[in-house]
């Protein structure tokens, strides 16, 4: 390990001691040679200088013991970057020097400086972040895009005020715009799903935002951003329903532009359900999802994150049935690249079993579906008309509850009129006649009869229809037997 020093000078000026100078104080300071660090031409809020880095990586490499500057400006010229970068020094036990303000880590007195310099970093750090959010949540309040990438489908714009004044805004990338419009079509059918929503994409090669393909995530994601839609009367009261807090007028909500929520969120909460308290206001760019279509996803996004989780295998269709013979605690499927595994979660985890379980898992389903098959061709046909009634009945539901919301919002609403209020409720009434009138055209139609295939159903189908025939599966060492609720 070597004592060494730093140098730097940005330019040539007469009344500044040059880094020749700088080296030889420093020197006569150490009492002997040091290892020579400098930068030439370089801004002290410049941290990429070549030799201050090459600086960094020898003290991480634990090279350096301790370090002289002439002065603490030519190390750093920001009290908050000397603070991060004491923090590396106090890492690795290197000392530090500064010979003009009489600063030596080594001494009580340098180490209490030090301390002193750090609550000004600390102050430092924490009104910069002042700054920083309360510039953010301005540029929300005024309708302005506070920061950050884009929402998929939207690229970073700008726009003038009246007074001349250059706000940040979110310009349509029509190609991108096109897919999310997409998205949200399919996921507003009936029977869709956010995984296969996913797989229609994927299948078409439609690539996702920042990776090659969608997943769930990705999808709930872009499904919740408010940026999409054109935010009327019913966007509004959906937020106020919820016990956002909205910072901009009601006629601002023209069904045109977009909407931006920002508020701080608990991790060990949902991430895109809770906006409680969260501030909520209508952008200064316009949205492309209309509101009674991003609604109806909400809708659907709140209804699914209410459903349990309970049996969520992903290697059979059967998880959750899976019993063993002899101690009757599930079975847990575990999978390699040659097979799919059986074990009994009674010996494994409490140690209470000595099952070792043989049973074929792939002829198991093979016969489990072969055997609910039997019971589906035995049952009576469905037709077309019952399974038409089912996707009418969901929105006519879906009515009854954003009627409930909007009645709760004016009880709990200061700036909400009657007047607005029964506009909005003769709009959801009107909204119900046409579902009804929809509903009693399709039931004019002729009905063909429907069969189940089972083979055809995806993966969380067959567990669906799996959990209504089947009570369990008991499961001993090359044995099964299913006890059905049939």
């Amino acid at each position: 390990m070597e004592d060494a020093v730093y140098a730097r000078q940005s330019v040539e000026k007469q009344n500044s001691l040059s880094i020749d100078g700088q080296i030889d104080l420093c020197q006569k300071i150490a009492g002997g040679p040091l290892r020579i660090y400098k930068d030439r031409g370089y801004s002290g809020k410049n941290t990429q200088r070549p030799d201050f880095q090459r600086l960094l990586q020898d003290i991480r490499m634990g090279r350096i013991r301790k370090l002289y500057v002439y002065r603490l400006d030519r190390f750093s010229r920001s009290v908050a970057d000397f603070g991060r970068l004491w923090e590396t020094l106090q890492a690795h036990n290197v000392e530090f020097v500064s010979v003009n303000e009489n600063f030596d880590t080594s001494t009580p007195m340098g180490r209490a400086m030090l301390h002193i310099i750090m609550v000004f970093a600390q102050l430092e750090r924490e009104t910069t972040a002042e700054r920083v959010r309360d510039n953010y949540y301005r540029r929300a309040d005024l309708g302005s895009w506070p920061g950050g990438p884009a929402p998929y489908g939207f690229s970073i714009g700008r726009v003038h005020d009246e007074t001349g004044h250059v706000w940040p805004t979110l310009a349509i990338v029509p190609e991108n715009a096109a897919v999310v419009q997409r998205i949200f079509e399919e996921y507003a059918k009936p029977d869709a799903s956010l995984g296969s929503v996913a797989r229609i994409l994927n299948g078409e090669g439609v690539s996702a935002p920042k990776r090659d393909t969608w997943d769930n995530v990705s999808l709930s994601r872009l499904l919740h951003t408010p940026a999409y839609v054109m935010a009327d009367e019913d966007v509004l009261v959906h937020f106020k329903a919820l016990g956002a807090r909205v910072t901009s007028p009601p006629e601002a909500f023209d069904g045109i532009h977009g909407v931006l929520v920002v508020g701080k969120r608990d991790k060990s909460q949902r991430k895109y359900t809770d906006v409680h308290e969260h501030a909520v206001s209508v952008l200064n760019s316009v949205g492309f999802i209309p509101s009674d279509l991003w609604l109806t996803c909400q809708n659907k996004l709140a209804n699914n994150q209410k459903l349990k989780n309970s049996g969520r295998g992903t290697h059979t269709w059967l998880s959750g049935l899976l019993k063993c013979a002899g101690c009757g605690y599930s079975l847990k499927v575990t999978e390699d690249k040659y097979k799919r595994y059986l074990n009994c979660s009674g010996r494994y985890n409490l140690s209470k079993c000595d099952a070792v379980i043989r049973a074929d898992l792939t002829e198991l389903e093979r016969t489990v579906a072969s055997q609910i098959q039997a019971f589906l061709d035995q049952s009576p046909e469905e037709t077309a008309e019952e399974r038409k009634s089912e996707p009418y009945q969901a929105q006519l539901d879906e009515l009854d509850r954003r009627t409930d919301r909007l009645l709760d919002a004016y009880s709990e609403s200061d700036d909400m009129t009657i007047e607005y209020l029964h506009r909005a409720l003769a709009r959801l009434e009107k909204r119900r006649q046409e579902i009804l009138e929809e509903r009693k055209r399709d039931k004019r139609r002729p009905a063909l009869p429907q069969k189940l295939v089972f083979d055809l159903l995806t993966f969380e189908e067959k567990k669906t229809v799996a959990a209504q025939f089947i009570r369990r599966i008991d499961v001993g060492n090359d044995t099964a037997e299913i006890i059905w609720n049939v």
